[in-house]
């Protein structure tokens, strides 16, 4: 078994430049526990952050 490392950018691994796998090679990608705890977490406060950018508008009352 051959070990490589790389990156994840935009749901694509990015391999280190000049590693060529072959054409139908069944690949394993393990996440560290750090690195998926860091990423949920940037992700939710991300999440978080669009919703709160929204301004809401108070309801009025026209008599």
């Amino acid at each position: 078994m051959k070990a490589y490392k790389g990156i994840v950018q935009g749901s694509r691994v990015i391999l280190p430049e000049g590693v060529r796998l072959p054409e139908g090679a069944e690949v394993t990608v393990t996440i560290g526990e750090a690195e998926y705890i860091r990423a949920t977490l940037r992700y939710a406060l991300r999440r978080n952050m669009r919703r709160r950018s929204k301004a809401r508008r108070p309801d009025t009352v026209v008599v």
